[in-house]
């Protein structure tokens, strides 16, 4: 008989600054489609992720996945690459990649992924505010 899947989270916070621009646009376009997130000067967000693994709990251990070590990953992998960084200027991941909310998730997902064992699922919610926010997979 299959076990019950549980899922457990971890939330974690990092500031970050972007600008969404497209290089191949002209300055009128990108201000029409980005707005204020266009400025040239950058404009920065308190970034909360929600990192939610999913699978069925260790007969031994009772856990799905050991919160310390997830918070470590998540430490390691997203909160020192990207914390107090202009996410345009200071970070390989988006050198080429417009910095959206979209974006980011993704990036973290894959940052995560190789982490966590495969039987797991995995899922990232990034609030870029705390009426915005995207989450992948979905």
């Amino acid at each position: 008989m299959a076990q019950e899947k549980v899922s457990v989270f971890r939330k974690a916070h990092f500031n970050a600054a972007h600008r969404l621009n497209v290089e191949e646009w002209s300055a009128e376009k990108n201000a029409e489609v980005f707005g204020k997130c266009n400025l040239p000067h950058y404009h920065g967000h308190n970034y909360e992720i929600v990192v939610k693994v999913t699978g069925e709990v260790d007969e031994k251990t009772g856990y799905v996945f050991d919160m310390k070590l997830l918070n470590d990953i998540i430490q390691q992998e997203v909160v020192a690459r990207f914390d107090h960084r202009n996410l345009n200027l200071d970070t390989q991941e988006f050198k080429t990649l417009n910095p959206t909310a979209e974006n980011i998730a993704i990036v973290i997902y894959k940052l995560i992924r190789p982490r966590i064992d495969e039987k797991l699922d995995l899922q990232i919610r990034l609030y870029e505010t705390e009426r915005n926010f995207v989450e992948y997979p979905i």
